[in-house]
């Protein structure tokens, strides 16, 4: 898996930072998943590598504007563009109604399917919200002023390494029944041998984890959905002296972040949803914050657009 960020900004975009937008790409299945789409989001694409014609599914994680204010636009102009084959879009209960009013009310109509999911039954329930042959998601509720949702991407573990030359040994001729063998499956040779998969490959690989959480403020909720996740994602926009305001507005600062993904056991934090205060050149910047969230969690980076990550979880040890 690969997350690239499109927005990072707080509120408002600046100069350098467009508002909340950040892409998973799933390269084994040619897809993309969007994770929240603030205004101008589409235009992020087309700076980006990204290919949007991949796009398969989106989640909001609140119905704030910096946001959605992206959504209405970005599946018009998929559905202008001819080729999109399906969107599954999950998010709070009045995203539906949101969606339809404005597409309603500016004559757009998308000529796809456009398929919406409330997530709040699945974040109460703590079932999981999507569930397929590679990947599951999960969500929380976080606090926030308004409903605000979490979440985790995790994917399955995948089947050890394929031990080619101990096939070979074995005398087992290359072919699809390699394929078996590699699944796992036992197959039986023309010469009467049974051969177990399992016996020649190594153990299960684990499977990548992300997790998206913002906008809140520290809470045990996203702290449990994170535990030892590869990569947290999650809002920093005030500085740690912010600690009062960010009470008040129900928003983290780079400590709160940084707890979080202590607590959590968390492999990597980035830093994202920076208020435009921190803006280069200011009393504070971006460096300050990041370097507030490391003294509780070293391997914490800050967000900038377009910047890019492999998810890449460790192998497993070997005897």
């Amino acid at each position: 898996m690969q997350v690239t960020f499109l927005g990072t900004s707080s509120g408002v975009p600046t100069r350098g930072r467009n508002v909340s937008a950040v892409a998973l790409r799933l390269p084994q299945r040619s897809e993309l998943w969007l994770f929240d789409c603030g205004e101008a989001t589409q235009h992020q694409f087309l700076r980006s590598e990204l290919r949007v014609s991949q796009l398969r599914r989106i989640f909001i994680t609140h119905m704030h504007g910096d946001h959605v204010f992206g959504l209405p636009g970005l599946l018009a102009s998929l559905g202008l563009a001819g080729t999109c084959t399906g969107i599954d879009l999950y998010g709070p209960d009045p995203l539906r109604d949101y969606l339809e009013g404005v597409l309603r009310t500016s004559s757009t109509r998308i000529g796809y399917p456009l398929r919406t999911h409330k997530v709040q039954p699945a974040a109460s329930s703590g079932a999981l919200l999507l569930d397929d042959d590679d990947l599951t998601v999960r969500c929380t509720p976080l606090t926030h002023r308004v409903p605000a949702f979490a979440y985790r991407v995790d994917q399955k573990p995948r089947p050890g390494r394929f031990d080619v030359e101990r096939a070979r040994a074995l005398g087992i001729p290359p072919g699809p029944v390699y394929a078996e063998l590699k699944a796992g499956r036992s197959v039986t040779l023309d010469d009467g041998r049974i051969i177990k998969g399992a016996s020649l490959c190594g153990p299960d690989r684990p499977g990548a984890s992300v997790v998206y959480c913002t906008d809140t403020v520290f809470c045990a909720a996203a702290v449990q959905l994170a535990a030892g996740a590869d990569l947290l994602i999650h809002e920093s926009t005030f500085s740690h002296a912010e600690a009062e305001l960010a009470y008040q507005r129900q928003h983290s600062t780079s400590t709160m972040a940084a707890q979080t993904a202590l607590e959590a056991g968390v492999k990597q934090l980035v830093l994202t949803h920076l208020s435009p205060r921190y803006m280069p050149g200011n009393a504070m910047t971006p460096d300050d914050l990041v370097a507030e969230a490391r003294a509780i969690f070293a391997n914490t980076v800050v967000a900038k657009d377009f910047l890019s990550i492999d998810i890449t979880p460790p192998e497993p040890a070997t005897a």
